[in-house]
């Protein structure tokens, strides 16, 4: 499939594995060496329908059968079981958690005992993060080290909440982490010329992003009232702000609306899709 890429930024790896699950790593994450990660695509699973095929949401009206195979396949990939995963609690916040042994397996083989949980950290070799997506900002965390991970979704109530910065800190805080040890990447979603916003959002953005000078690069006006905001750069500021140098963080090259065959993207679909998957382990 001949994907829709933005220019001028180091391109994102297509894998397909020898089970037939097509996905997205990127290569600094990758260059770590500490790391399995992988971003998921529609390609490869067992769903069928608005859902085709690779649908890791249960709560979109898919089959549970179908997304538990898909679960199992994508575990594949890593070398893993479903056992390992630990999944988030998406309410567009900017809680994150910290996840131990005993959080093994919970969202998908035993019910989640947290809510409202948009990040997830951990420093335990072999537990599987997994975060979800059609068009919000799937924000990747090593620190190479000292062996610790995060994962964070960052939709644009996230970015102004700064929850990439925030799961740094909550890094440092656990692990020790140090900002300038950390290799960082802005995995795919919807890129600013599909995003069209109102103003009140627009508003929330010029509050966390105080300085005039960033606005041309954050949104620009189309007619009165909408915008269009560029949730790419950002989430990158929001990096910068937490101290990881500009070097160490990678920015997707694949927007989720671009590609709606590919990836399932809310706004493309206007709702009727399935769910895109990051998910990340230290080996």
């Amino acid at each position: 499939m001949e994907l829709n890429r933005k220019e001028g930024r180091e391109a994102l790896a297509v894998h397909t594995a020898e089970n037939g699950v097509t996905y997205l790593t990127f290569p600094g994450l990758e260059r770590t060496g500490v790391v399995r990660h992988l971003f998921s695509t529609r390609e490869g699973g067992v769903s069928e329908g608005i859902y085709r095929s690779m649908n890791l949401s249960y709560a979109r009206g898919d089959e549970k059968e179908a997304v538990d195979e898909n679960y199992r396949r994508i575990a594949e990939v890593l070398g893993s079981s479903v056992e390992d995963m630990v999944c988030s609690d998406q309410t567009h916040t900017d809680h994150i958690r910290l996840v131990t042994e005993k959080d093994r397996g919970k969202g998908i083989v035993k019910p989640k005992d947290y809510t409202e949980v948009d990040g997830l950290i951990t420093q335990e070799k072999g537990i599987v993060l997994c975060t979800f997506f059609a068009d919000c900002v799937p924000l990747f965390f090593v620190d190479p080290v000292r062996s610790a991970i995060g994962l964070a979704h960052s939709g644009w109530r996230g970015t102004v909440q700064k929850i990439g910065r925030k799961t740094v800190e909550k890094m440092r805080e656990a692990f020790g982490t140090e900002p300038e040890d950390v290799r960082a990447a802005i995995g795919p979603s919807i890129c600013q010329d599909c995003y069209e916003v109102s103003e009140d959002v627009i508003e929330e953005f010029r509050r966390a992003f105080p300085e005039e000078s960033m606005w041309d690069s954050l949104f620009y006006r189309t007619k009165p009232g909408k915008y269009q905001l560029n949730l790419w750069e950002a989430n990158r500021l929001v990096m910068l702000e937490a101290g990881i140098p500009a070097e160490q963080i990678e920015v997707t090259d694949i927007c989720t609306c671009c590609n709606p065959d590919f990836l399932f993207s809310h706004r493309a679909s206007h709702g009727r899709r399935g769910n895109l998957g990051a998910f990340m382990k230290l080996v």
